[in-house]
Parts: C-alpha cells; sequence; structure tokens
C-alpha cells in the first residue's frame, strides 16, 4: 500500500535545493541568475526550482526513480492500473489516448462536440470519426450526451470500430451513461475512452456522477489543472488493465517535451497529494457553493442556472452539481455579451460566454464571498443592460455533414477563399469559438449556409473564433475543386 502522504518530485527538489549544485546544464537562466526580471516577476524560489532532468530528479520520458514514485501514487488516487504525468496540457493526454488505440484507416465512434484536441489527433494518426450526433436542449441551445441507442446504433453500422470515446463530462455538466457504453464497447470488442477534462473531481468528491476508470473505460485522459489545483498545463493519462503501458509511453514520446517542467511536474504531485487527502470535504465544498449560487442566480429572473433537474437517464444521464452553467437568452443577451460586461464593467473573470450561455468555473480555491460578487454583478447586468431576446441566436451544435477524413482534408491540395464564397465547399481547416474550442467546423465538413450564418452571428458577438489560417477570418482554406 502506498503513502498517499508522500510527494517524491517534490520532496526530491527539496532535496536538491540543499545540495548547492552548481549548474553547468540548461535552462541557461542558471537559477534565475542570468535573468532578473524573470526573477522580480516569479520569485527566486520558483525559477531555482525550474531546472532540468537529472539522476536525483529522474527523467519523464523514461521515469525510473521518484517520477516513477509519482505516477504509482497518482494511478493508486484515482484507480488507474498506471498514470502518465503530463505537462503538454490535457491536449496532449487526449492526444496520446487517441493515437494509442487507433491509426491509419481506422474508425473511431465518438459525438461531434468534442474538444478539437480529439480532432487534432486525428488529423495525426489518419483514424476516421464515426460521429453520434447528440441530442441538443432546445431550450438552452446546448449539445446534451450520447444516447445508448445511438452508440448501439452506430456500432451496429460500424462493426470494425477500435473505439468509443465520451466526454465525461460536457463542458456544461452533461454526463453520458458511461458506464453502460463502456460495457457496449467491451462487448464489440472495441476500447472506450474518456475525456475527462473537466472531471478531476468525480475522482474524489461525493455524490458525483461515475469517474472513468470506475465505469471501467480503458483510458482517460484528466485534466488536473482545471478542478485539481494544478499549475496551468499539467494533466494526467489514466489506464487501465487492458492497455499496454509500455507502448502508451511511446506514443507519449513520440510529441511531449524532453525537458518537462519541474513546476508543473511538482504541481501535479503536490495536487494529487491534496486531493488524496482532502478532495472529499473540498469537493463537498465547490457542491454546496455552487447549488447556492444557482438558486442566487435563479432568483434574479431572466437567468437559467441549470442542474441535476437536466437529468432524463439517456441523453443526460447525470449532471456535475459543482458545473454552473447559466443561460442568458431570457435577458436579451447572448452569453459572451455577458462574459464581457462581467470583465469590462465588474472585474469577474468567468471561464467562457458562447452564444446562449455562461460558465463560471468553480473549484477548490473558490470563496462565497466571490460568488456573492458574481450574483450581485448578474442582477446589476440585467437590470442595466437586459433587453428583448426574441431575436438572439441559441443553437449551439449544427450537424457535420463529413466528407473526407480529417487528416485527408487538412493534407489535400487546398486555396484559401473569401469565406462568404465558401459554401458548398469542403474545408481543409478548423474553425471554432474558443473556450469551448469545440469545432464549428473541421477538416473533410462540408461548409453549409447553415454554418456560415453561424459564423458570422459568432463574430458580430464578439466570440474568439480561432483555427483558420487567416487569423482575421475573412478567408478560409477549402479543397480545390476536383480532389
Amino acid at each position: 500500500m502506498l503513502s498517499q502522504e508522500r510527494a517524491p518530485i517534490y520532496e526530491a527538489l527539496e532535496n536538491f535545493k540543499k545540495m548547492r549544485v552548481v549548474p553547468f546544464d540548461v535552462p541557461g537562466h542558471k537559477r534565475g541568475r542570468g535573468n532578473p526580471e524573470l526573477v522580480a516577476l516569479l520569485g527566486e524560489k520558483c525559477v531555482s526550482m525550474d531546472v532540468n532532468s537529472m539522476k536525483p530528479l529522474d527523467n519523464l520520458c523514461h521515469p525510473i526513480s521518484v517520477i516513477r514514485e509519482a505516477e504509482d501514487l497518482a494511478a493508486e488516487a484515482f484507480g488507474a492500473a498506471h498514470a502518465f504525468l503530463m505537462v503538454g496540457g490535457t491536449t496532449s493526454a487526449v492526444q496520446s489516448m487517441v493515437l494509442s488505440v487507433v491509426k491509419r484507416g481506422d474508425k473511431i465512434i465518438l459525438p461531434r462536440n468534442v474538444h478539437r484536441s480529439v480532432m487534432g489527433a486525428l488529423v495525426l494518426c489518419g483514424a476516421v470519426p464515426v460521429y453520434v450526433n447528440p441530442e441538443c436542449d432546445e431550450r438552452l441551445g446546448i449539445s446534451l450526451g450520447m444516447s445508448i441507442d445511438a452508440v448501439k446504433q452506430a456500432i451496429a453500422d460500424n462493426p470494425e470500430a477500435k473505439a468509443i470515446l465520451v466526454n465525461n463530462p460536457t463542458y456544461y455538466g452533461i454526463c453520458s451513461d458511461l458506464k453502460s457504453i463502456v460495457e457496449l464497447a467491451h462487448a464489440h470488442g472495441m476500447y472506450c475512452l474518456a475525456d475527462e477534462a473537466h472531471g478531476t473531481h468525480f475522482y474524489f468528491g461525493e455524490n458525483m456522477p461515475i469517474s472513468a476508470m470506475a465505469a471501467g473505460a480503458d483510458m482517460a485522459a484528466v485534466s488536473m489543472h482545471k478542478s485539481g489545483g494544478s499549475l496551468t498545463q499539467s494533466s494526467l493519462l489514466l489506464i487501465g488493465e487492458n492497455i499496454q503501458e509500455g507502448y502508451v509511453r511511446q506514443i507519449i514520446n513520440l510529441t511531449q517535451t524532453t525537458s518537462a517542467s519541474y513546476l508543473l511536474l511538482s504541481s501535479l504531485d503536490i495536487s494529487r497529494r491534496n486531493l488524496a487527502l482532502r478532495g472529499k470535504e473540498a469537493f463537498a465544498k465547490v457542491a454546496q457553493m455552487a447549488q447556492y449560487a444557482r438558486k442566487e442566480i435563479n432568483s434574479i429572473g431572466g437567468y437559467y442556472a441549470y442542474g441535476s433537474e437536466l437529468i432524463n437517464g439517456d441523453s443526460v444521464y447525470d449532471f456535475d452539481t459543482t458545473k454552473l452553467a447559466v443561460n442568458t437568452l431570457d435577458i436579451g443577451l447572448a452569453g459572451i455579451e455577458v462574459y464581457d460586461l462581467l470583465r469590462d464593467e465588474y472585474d469577474i473573470q468567468i471561464e467562457f460566454g458562447d452564444l446562449g450561455n455562461i460558465l463560471a468555473y468553480l473549484s477548490i480555491g473558490d470563496r462565497e464571498r466571490d460568488l456573492e460578487r458574481l450574483v450581485s454583478s448578474l442582477a446589476e447586468i440585467r437590470r442595466r443592460f437586459g433587453k428583448s431576446g426574441n431575436e438572439l441566436m441559441k443553437q449551439e451544435y449544427i450537424d457535420p455533414k463529413v466528407v473526407a477524413s480529417p487528416q485527408e482534408a487538412f493534407y489535400a491540395d487546398k486555396e484559401s477563399l473569401p469565406i462568404e464564397q465558401t459554401e458548398g465547399r469542403i474545408s481543409s481547416e478548423f474553425l471554432m469559438c474558443y473556450p469551448p474550442g469545440i469545432p464549428i467546423i473541421a477538416p473533410g465538413e462540408l461548409i453549409t449556409k447553415e454554418i456560415l450564418n453561424y459564423i458570422q452571428y459568432a463574430k458580430e458577438k464578439g466570440c474568439s473564433i480561432t483555427g483558420p489560417e487567416d487569423a482575421e477570418i475573412t478567408r478560409l482554406n477549402v479543397l480545390k475543386e476536383g480532389v
């Protein structure tokens, strides 16, 4: 039995500080002496711990000592067969997960409302997506989960598929019936993967939706820096008993840096210890704060902070009650407009605003008094800026028309056209509002009038649109005619 009170990487760094080692290695700032401005910004202690891999500190590419111990502790804490510490964000974890189970020409079943990292993995490996189009909530304009009947149909239509990928949960807190999907996948010889970028707390909190490892999934990408408290860009990749650890390590090493940041690694180590020892009570408080905020926001009028009442046993099998997602359309403002007002007028930075919703991301570092400030600011925004919302667009999901695989389209011969001239053409690039980072259009998909209207509306409302080669979003790359 491992001791979750240990933090091997942190302990090794503390010992290293006492050794007074003279650095003739990288990084070149030499414990900050070569960059005093950086020391002034981050502090001497932080910069002095920005060191390179060496024997006392192990090596992330081939861990045999303190990093290996930290991985074993994380695996035990999360109920996995093994855990990999990731320093390229959950994007790196998601892409390593996908690349580990599918290759060029293989099919993978997944919802279309996946993060851009999944689509990026398909561009890299050449796998072919089989989309389970999620149901949508008409009032909220958001995508829901994967219904079991839709998954069964996708399996029946594509029995040769290698894997099924599930969001657990979505950005908005929606959970599919993960355990049943895992059972379906395994019964048909497929792997089940979970994008748990927003589900770290499922492993430690009580009365939470089921975690991927508890549901029997084969792999899960867990974003520790979101709700787990570690530094930005640090993440975990978890695997089950049916996945070969050594092969996954090889896949990770194809793209992950050979100069891993010990600031990120130690933050993962310390945060895992914190969650293992205190996560249960910490997330109980987060859930309590979210419930309080939902009640207060709904009492303002016009806003709808939704919760577990959405559960229908299928496309919303469960709901993450720590998610404070609020629909804004009834006050006559798009979510992105409320997002901007909160920041510009009230100095409140929330996670994102889309066309119809905002998300205030709650975690272990939030305070009740800050929530009270958010609630009072939302009430004032309604009073000062509210108006009729009859002309607001609310639909967040558009069924894609897939013509080519993401890899084929991304690398195909292409031409750049003014965006208004691309209707009926096949996109060779991504376009998305970020956050949340779900592609509006992906390589290989047909550009329709509906998509172009959506893009124009999102631009007018001030959404941050990313992905295309043209940063101004006035042109799109499309496949040349005849390709």
